[in-house]
């Protein structure tokens, strides 16, 4: 059921197999999706970039890729470059993050639901049947937000009700719920916390919801970044040229939020007390990493790879959103046919928060 006419065509950017930027194809005759049962119509008023775009597309997430997202991912195997480790499927519709407006719905949802402003959880259990540990990846297992128009299941859509501009809301359901997940995972409190990559979506993102925890935080950063990231609620900022042990002693923090990882992830183990935990949901900087199981097993250390999400973490993110306890930051926006001049310029790292994409209004 719909109210106002909908086009059979639509604008959108396809990836067409996994490479570089010429995978990225911007068409204006691709055919709007059809809500099926349960699901809803949006139309996409905002989506942002991320990390998981870019690892998608150049195969990244492939067992046989050794180096960091920005050295790019010439030896992936297509058989297992994807979140879930099965073969992606090509042409695909990318982009996890979704903000828009809900225009029509399939069998078996309320049609009150028409006109109500949207995000979508970028982790599906719809599609698993709500089992345990497992998920889609909206933009990757199935189409996602870099088009004029999206298909979703009802019920992991989320009517969002606060000031927010369309590009802020768009910044939250991958980045925002990732570092929120990890927090969620490793339990954190009002204690010590250090944030690696504090400048990027996660990471900024990690540092307010911390410190909303009551947590003391340490942020790591580039240096030209640092007023930035202490302006989003920071205890401390450390360059992440520096020996963070070094700087803050052993034993020094609680819990590690990182999404760098890379050759220094082992490093950051010596940080923590005894009984502290180690939460990990990226590796911009390369997925292999030294570790001294001595450091592990001697001071009880707990260690989470935090991806499937239970959902209370959405739920309390559009709580945290709607009651206005957090608010992301928005770099720069983008026409959604500068895809791929959005995804160099996120991959430049000269920004701090979101880039996001707007789709073109009206008919093709």
């Amino acid at each position: 059921m719909a109210t106002d006419p909908i086009p059979p065509m639509m604008s959108g950017v396809q990836l067409t197999g996994h490479g570089g930027f010429d995978k990225l194809v911007y068409r204006q005759d691709l055919p709007v999706p059809r809500p099926g049962l349960g699901e809803l119509l949006i139309r996409v008023a905002a989506a942002a970039v991320n990390n998981t775009d870019i690892n998608t597309r150049i195969g990244w997430y492939s067992k046989r890729v050794t180096d960091g997202t920005d050295g790019g991912a010439q030896e992936a195997d297509a058989a297992d470059a994807s979140w879930s480790g099965a073969p992606l499927t090509f042409p695909r519709i990318q982009g996890a993050d979704i903000c828009g407006h809900v225009v029509a719905v399939g069998e078996g949802v309320d049609p009150a639901r028409i006109g109500e402003r949207v995000l979508v959880r970028n982790m599906l259990r719809t599609p698993v049947a709500y089992r345990p540990w497992e998920c889609w990846t909206i933009g990757s297992e199935c189409d996602g937000g870099f088009a004029q128009f999206v298909a979703a299941p009802s019920a992991e859509t989320y009517a969002v009700r606060c000031d927010w501009t369309d590009a802020e809301l768009a910044s939250v359901p991958c980045a925002w719920s990732t570092a929120e997940n990890m927090l969620h995972r490793a339990r954190v409190g009002a204690e010590r916390v250090l944030v690696t990559g504090a400048s990027g979506g996660v990471g900024s993102a990690a540092v307010q919801l911390a410190r909303r925890r009551g947590a003391t935080v340490v942020a790591v950063a580039g240096r030209s970044k640092a007023e930035e990231v202490r302006a989003l609620g920071a205890d401390r900022v450390i360059a992440r040229e520096d020996d963070p042990v070094a700087l803050l002693g052993p034993g020094s923090i609680d819990v590690v939020i990182d999404v760098v990882g890379g050759p220094g992830a082992g490093r950051l183990l010596d940080l923590l007390v005894k009984g502290g935990r180690y939460a990990v949901a990226g590796a911009i900087a390369g997925p292999i990493a030294e570790i001294d199981l001595r450091t592990l097993y001697l001071n009880d250390l707990s260690l989470f790879g935090c991806t499937f999400q239970e959902d209370e973490v959405f739920e309390n993110l559009v709580s945290y959103v709607e009651a206005g306890a957090v608010r992301p930051v928005v770099a720069r926006t983008y026409p959604l046919d500068r895809l791929a001049e959005a995804q160099a310029d996120f991959l430049s790292k000269a920004h701090t928060g979101k880039l996001v994409l707007i789709p073109p209004t009206g008919t093709p």
